[in-house]
């Protein structure tokens, strides 16, 4: 496979390109959605804790944003892949393993991305709910409705869609974030372009292509959360 030219390096079948890069931006794509569900778990705990905890609890959640918002994400990503590597090569050679054994790549990358998502999901839940009037949530008590029924019904919807464009700019940062997964062995696009160039020589080829492809996914899940919004705000009269 020496010197493709643009068109094989895109298209489908023996000695192309296409699979293997169609392969990474799965890969890319799987990272991104597990690092961000993480994160929105992360995020909603956080911000329960910084509204509703208790002392202890709003000092922690408030230790781990400022922490996690002051350390490089691929610091993270080497803290977890190696550090869970420590741990399982500790637990084989507990049970008679012998060697270095390696934590999977994915999962320390997901873990990474989504600690550091949830960081940032932390806030745009909190101010989220600050944006709720407070009226809208008395109005569902003066209703008679439980806690779980207002929560399920007022208050989660409510918070969800002033937070929708928040968790659109994260959800742009977990996509990009992705890329540093590779450096765990981790085949996505970016380190597939890597692959590819080193393998052709044509490295601005394969770069240009998987900035297209990055590009792709952006203005797809953009206008998958552009609806959403919309969804979200119906009945809502906009000034």
């Amino acid at each position: 496979m020496s010197n493709p030219g643009f068109l094989d390096i895109i298209s489908f079948g023996p000695d192309r390109w296409g699979h293997a890069l169609a392969a990474g931006a799965w890969m890319t794509i799987l990272i991104a959605l597990a690092g961000f569900a993480i994160g929105s778990v992360i995020g909603t705990l956080g911000a329960w804790a910084k509204i509703s905890g208790g002392r202890f609890l709003r000092m922690f959640a408030d230790a781990y944003t400022t922490i996690l918002r002051g350390i490089p994400d691929l610091l993270v990503i080497y803290l977890f892949y190696f550090g869970g590597s420590a741990v399982v090569t500790a637990v084989g050679q507990f049970f008679g393993a012998e060697g270095f054994v390696s934590f999977p790549g994915f999962l320390a990358g997901a873990l990474a991305v989504g600690l550091t998502s949830g960081a940032q999901q932390t806030e745009v839940f909190r101010g989220a709910f600050r944006a709720v009037h407070p009226g809208e949530l008395e109005a569902a008590t003066a209703c008679g409705m439980g806690r779980v029924l207002k929560f399920r019904r007022i208050t989660a919807p409510l918070t969800l869609r002033h937070a929708l464009p928040g968790l659109g700019n994260v959800w742009q940062v977990v996509l990009k974030e992705s890329a540093l997964v590779s450096v765990t062995g981790v085949v996505e696009l970016l380190r597939q372009a890597q692959i590819g160039a080193g393998s052709t020589s044509l490295p601005f080829d394969f770069y240009f292509i998987a900035a297209m492809i990055y590009l792709a996914i952006s203005t797809v899940s953009g206008l998958f959360l552009n609806a959403s919004e919309r969804w979200f705000s119906r009945g809502v009269r906009r000034g």
